[in-house]
């Protein structure tokens, strides 16, 4: 139906519809730009190779196990010149620091339950 001055007597105008249409158009538009904006920085974030943590990883777990060795040794070295028990002491400590740090190591990893995630696990 169409009014005296030719123009649609719904509920709105058309001008006034296509208005707000379009208002709604470019604010829905917005947003996407903003989340396709997100979504590519989080892709390029974690497309990003992660060296320096695998080469940071590599050092420390071979400085666990140096470190266990030179304490061992170091150890074993200071009980032999206090007990005066030389070789022995220098060779039982060094392959208990090599134990140790096979262990750390391991540990480090997470290769290995601690003692604590095990009895919590015996006790359920």
């Amino acid at each position: 139906m169409t009014g005296q001055d030719g123009k649609s007597s719904g509920s709105g105008r058309p001008a006034d519809e296509d208005a707000s249409l379009e208002n709604r158009l470019k604010s829905l538009d917005a947003g996407l730009k903003r989340a396709t904006n997100q979504t590519e920085a989080e892709i390029r974030r974690e497309a990003t190779p992660s060296d320096s943590s695998g080469i940071g990883q590599a050092m420390r777990l071979s400085t666990e196990f140096v470190a266990g060795i030179i304490v061992g040794g170091g150890l074993g070295w200071a009980v032999d010149k206090w007990l005066g028990t030389a070789p022995f002491g220098m060779i039982v400590l060094l392959m208990l620091g090599f134990g140790a740090g096979v262990m750390n190591v391991v540990r480090a990893a997470g290769l290995m339950k601690s003692r604590t995630d095990d009895k919590s696990g015996a006790q359920n």
